[in-house]
């Protein structure tokens, strides 16, 4: 079976555009996803939710920033890439790194990892990575790294955000 994949070119904003910007967003503040916080050298970091893994064989995972994010020239340089997987006992920080015209770092305990990246102190989980891929889709960078190095107790429920707001995963 062969799969043939067009792409068209992108277009300019329209009126109909922005309507279905609008669909997307109050359609996928129905998905729950998990959240994370990304940090870069420089220290630069930001909170994200679209971070997934790619592959196990080799070890990959990929993460999405607006490309108009006040971290996107520090990614855009960065070689490699700390993810922090948040829990329950992370909202505030959640929240810290998510806000832009601040020092997202203040009050945060944290080290530096041979790479320069800064690696946050009482999270769950953490990894870093090598960035093996950039690209551009859409207004937004994909960045895809293979990761090197784990770290942290993986352990307890995990944070998620739906609907707007911070919320804890839960067995059924």
């Amino acid at each position: 079976m062969t799969v043939t994949t067009e792409r068209a070119a992108p277009s300019a904003p329209t009126a109909g555009a922005a309507d279905a910007a609008a669909l997307l967003r109050r359609t996928l503040r129905r998905h729950a996803a998990g959240v994370t916080v990304i940090t870069v050298p420089g220290p630069a970091g930001f909170t994200a939710t679209s971070f997934t893994s790619v592959s196990l064989d080799p070890a990959l995972v990929t993460f999405y920033l607006g490309l108009t994010a006040s971290t996107a020239r520090a990614v855009q340089e960065a070689g490699h890439f700390a993810v922090h997987v948040l829990g329950p006992g992370n909202a505030a920080l959640a929240q810290q790194f998510a806000r832009s015209g601040t020092d997202r770092f203040a009050g945060v305990p944290w080290t530096q990892s041979p790479q320069g990246l800064p690696i946050l102190g009482g999270v769950p989980a953490w990894l870093t990575a090598r960035v093996t891929l950039r690209q551009r889709i859409g207004d937004h960078l994909q960045v895809v790294g293979e990761v090197e190095t784990c770290g942290g107790p993986a352990t307890g429920p995990g944070l998620v955000h739906h609907d707007g707001v911070f919320a804890t995963t839960a067995s059924l």
